[in-house]
């Protein structure tokens, strides 16, 4: 008997029907929401309740992310965005039109995960501009945080939808 054969049967392989795509995309968007702008959000909450050095350190992780995303923004950014938006393209032409399970799960991740870094790269910029401190800056981080998470909910939401789809139409015609 083919041991390959007795796990891959054992241990559904196809994206949308597999638990650890599912667990990859929960903590994806679960470290996307915590992660804001590079800082972790519960230094925003404890610099907005306790203050004093708590939120000395909050102004300075923030003030060191902002200048190194926009230092990278400025170097490689043309670059990074047309190397990204080359993957996204292969993504989306593998797997819409040529049906690749794995590509369509990868781009369902990726893609609005670009809108999120456009996002952070947008709200550097405004602290940058703005150089906020205390609760002008607290303010800066949530909203950023509020729009990565409604971002991520839309796109939980639209994986979701189409899993169902694939799983269903899969198993239907498989």
């Amino acid at each position: 008997m083919n041991w390959y054969s007795t796990i891959f049967e054992m241990i559904d392989m196809r994206s949308f029907s597999n638990l650890w795509y599912w667990i990859a995309l929960a903590v994806v968007w679960s470290s996307a929401s915590h992660w804001v702008l590079g800082v972790p959000f519960d230094m925003v909450l404890r610099a907005r309740r306790v203050g004093g050095q708590a939120e000395q350190d909050l102004q300075d992780i923030t003030r060191v992310n902002v200048n190194r995303m926009l230092y990278i923004g400025r170097v490689s950014g043309l670059w990074i965005l047309g190397l990204s938006c080359f993957v996204l393209s292969a993504l989306a032409m593998l797997g819409f039109h040529y049906e690749v399970e794995f590509a369509q799960a990868v781009f369902l991740l990726g893609f609005p995960m670009s809108f999120v870094a456009l996002l952070n790269l947008s709200t550097a910029r405004l602290i940058e501009a703005e150089q906020p401190q205390g609760e002008l800056l607290h303010k800066r981080l949530s909203r950023c945080r509020l729009y990565t998470q409604l971002i991520g909910a839309l796109a939980i939401f639209v994986t979701a939808l189409w899993g169902m789809y694939q799983n269903l139409s899969i198993g239907v015609l498989g």
